[in-house]
């Protein structure tokens, strides 16, 4: 939206634009209601339909891919609604404009700043228009409860239940101050007449939506804070839960592919001659792969085997792992940089500051692939002038924009099937979806049938969007006591979120400046994306400095922090859990580390040792959480669970190499993960604090890198400053 419309907007909030506003908004539902609404339901707020049978389907526009967010927005809004949680069911928002995330869009602009009641309603237009003007739908950033339910799902939830009451007031002639709402049902008091949710859902529905409805206070709250059964459990457990691997459509064809090894070489011949006894369908020549089309995957993959494609490495700029480190090294050194952060005069702060009390430090973290456990798989059918796709995407709209802009189709003429996935972490976003221009041209071909691709292990490894190889340089000054007067910072950034920089400390003279750095090797998104090296990068140099000092490394984290902060209050608990300062077991250490991502703080204790085979050993974690209040804790706990134990893999063992441009590691039997008898034991505190709310998707997963390498260094006396830390210590390095 331009500027001058929203100042024109803002002038007139108490006027004309209100009254345009709720028009639009009815507008708006209207068009959703006809793509979600079944016979017998009925669509309140946009968000949610009711059923003459009472049942409540609350439209989330999020995937779930295992992290439990269907469950926690669905009880936001039922606890607004006050419905009957056992009628509570859920579906992922269609990936169409009338669904474009507003709320997401508000919160990440206005990072869950709240805004004045009067101008709610423009607000809410505003974000909308921008929402669906670019697009959004994704699912990423631990935005999903922080932002699509605290200023959505309750939002939705309040003003369905406000247009329920209205509806009951309406039709019994009385005030609706003095109904009531309960599991579902509407109460006179006064009378004692009663009325469901289903009977009253036609009528309400055609209400004005209100945009500034009433939320509960906290104290009020029954539901959210509880831990009730999560609505994806039992299809998940008894295997009847669907993902993209499962579909299967009548006439289906299926799509194996050999793609360049180098990452952005070119198709240039092929010779299909050995496939033509495979009972294939046919072969397609794409850009950068070919693909083979059968009636079964196992006979396209066997067919694509035999295939040996030429590609062109001409004008790329390759390398290999070896030179990876100097090309780094160069890059800080001599790059330009931009300055992200910059507090007082650090340059003055060093050349002022002996020599003996500078410490300087460089650190490296590595290309790391997703991994996720289903194999990566979407599905396409080109017919009557139509692409119908269905895929487990992290972002419906912006998959079916991408899928527009490859086929050259209007928005009529594209339709988003969302499913599930079996994770994904940041791989399956419209910025890395190389695979969904390979898949529009084979279904196209393939026209009127549908065609399934499914990528092999060793395609998925090889022509990944790794999260990006990166390094940085640091230097301390500290005065005469060893506290750091000075940081200055210069690190490589990749072309994804520039973002998780600032450091926890109060420093007086900050410098922080990042170096653009890119190479060949398709890099995107990763769980926490750039808080995963940056954590790594602050919390090992700030224990450095600690030990610089003589000090101890909490308390010397804790001076450096404000007293009655969030942050000083979760390393307070992490520390004291923990039992830091008391005795050990022979040969281990302890390491702390603290950081903040995506609104909640996350303190964490490791305690490690170096096993008889030289490998790492971890045998404790515990973490302090502080993400404001809870919705349901055991999701809550398992997400801080799950990215500790993902950080664990990573800082132990992961790393995708790189030898003559092309990757190495072809399988889970190149990629080391860690494994179910290396999990530790895990103990996670959560802080119920006033602060708003913030996410727990990612949080769990940055502090744990470097509290292991602080924990190896306290155990061993050996600093590594790159990752993966099992890779280091087998080698000696």
């Amino acid at each position: 939206m331009k500027r001058r419309s929203f100042l024109i907007g803002a002038a007139a909030a108490t006027g004309g634009l209100v009254v345009g506003y709720r028009a639009w908004s009815q507008s708006f539902v209207t068009a959703a209601a006809r793509q979600v609404l079944e016979p017998g339901e009925h669509l309140l707020a946009g968000w949610i339909q009711i059923g003459t049978d009472d049942t409540v389907t609350v439209q989330i526009p999020h995937i779930d891919m295992g992290q439990g967010t269907h469950t926690a927005l669905a009880m936001m809004a039922a606890e607004e609604l006050d419905a009957d949680w056992s009628n509570v069911r859920t579906e992922r928002a269609p990936g169409e404009k009338s669904f474009a995330n507003r709320f997401l869009a508000r919160g990440w602009i206005t990072q869950g700043y709240d805004v004045p009641a009067f101008a709610d309603g423009i607000t809410d237009l505003v974000f909308t228009e921008a929402a669906r003007f670019i697009g959004l739908q994704i699912t990423g950033g631990s935005t999903a409860v922080r932002f699509t339910g605290r200023l959505g799902m309750r939002t939705v939830g309040a003003a369905a239940r406000q247009m329920l009451l209205h509806a009951a007031s309406r039709n019994w002639g009385v005030s609706a101050d003095r109904l009531t709402v309960r599991d579902g049902v509407i109460t006179d008091p006064a009378t004692g007449r009663q009325t469901r949710f289903g009977e009253l859902a036609e009528a309400a529905a055609g209400l004005p939506v209100p945009s500034s409805p009433r939320l509960k206070e906290k104290s009020e709250w029954r539901l959210v804070g509880t831990s009730p059964i999560r609505l994806d459990i039992p299809a998940k457990t008894d295997g009847s839960f669907q993902y993209g691997i499962d579909l299967t459509l009548p006439d289906m064809l299926h799509a194996a592919i050999r793609i360049a090894p180098v990452h952005g070489a070119r198709l240039v011949d092929v010779d299909t001659s050995a496939t033509a006894r495979h009972g294939i369908e046919r072969v397609v020549k794409l850009d950068s792969a070919v693909a083979v089309v059968a009636p079964s995957w196992w006979q396209a993959r066997s067919a694509a085997d035999l295939l040996e494609p030429v590609f062109s490495t001409d004008g790329l700029n390759t390398f290999s792992l070896k030179t990876l480190a100097a090309r780094q090294e160069e890059a800080l050194r001599t790059g330009e940089g931009t300055m992200m952060a910059e507090i007082g005069d650090g340059d003055e702060a060093l050349t002022s500051t002996s020599p003996e009390r500078i410490v300087t430090a460089g650190y490296s973290v590595p290309y790391l692939h997703h991994a996720a456990m289903e194999p990566l798989n979407v599905t396409a059918r080109f017919a009557d002038g139509t692409l119908t796709f269905w895929g487990g995407e992290q972002d419906a709209l912006g998959t079916k924009n991408l899928l527009m802009e490859v086929s050259g189709l209007g928005a009529q003429s594209v339709v988003v099937n969302a499913l599930p996935a079996g994770g994904s972490f940041g791989r399956r976003v419209p910025a890395s979806a190389d695979y969904l221009r390979h898949l529009v041209p084979i279904a196209m071909e393939m026209a009127p049938r549908p065609v399934k691709l499914i990528f092999s292990r060793e395609e998925e490894f090889t022509d990944g969007s790794y999260r990006p190889a990166l390094a940085t340089h640091i230097t301390a000054a500290l005065d005469n006591s060893g506290m750091p007067v000075s940081w200055s910072q210069r690190f490589l950034s990749a072309p994804t979120r520039n973002e998780a920089f600032h450091i926890p400390y109060d420093i007086p003279h900050q410098q922080l400046e990042a170096v653009a750095f890119s190479t060949h090797v398709h890099t995107g998104t990763w769980r926490a994306v750039a808080h995963t090296q940056h954590a790594f990068w602050t919390e090992s140099f700030i224990d450095e400095l600690a030990h610089a000092a003589g000090a101890d490394p909490y308390e010397y984290r804790r001076a450096l922090l404000r007293a009655g902060s969030r942050q000083i209050k979760v390393l307070e608990r992490v520390a004291e859990s923990a039992g830091w300062g008391g005795p050990l077991a022979a040969g281990r250490g302890r390491g702390i580390a603290l950081h903040e991502a995506y609104g909640t703080w996350v303190a964490q204790v490791v305690e490690a040792s170096i096993g008889t085979n030289g490998t790492p050993q971890v045998h404790r974690v515990v973490a302090a959480v502080d993400c404001g209040a809870l919705c349901h804790p055991d999701t809550a706990l398992q997400q801080v669970e799950g990215g500790i134990i993902m950080g664990l893999s990573a800082a132990l063992f992961e790393q995708i190499t790189i030898e003559g441009g092309a990757v190495l590691e072809q399988n889970f039997s190149d990629y080391r993960l860690i494994q179910l008898a290396e999990i530790p034991e895990i103990e996670v505190h959560f802080l119920e604090s006033d602060a708003a709310w913030g996410g727990l998707g990612e949080p769990g997963l940055p502090p744990v890198a470097p509290a292991l390498a602080n924990a190896l260094f306290a155990a061993t006396g050996r600093r590594v400053r790159s990752l993966p830390l099992g890779h280091a210590y087998d080698e000696g390095v």
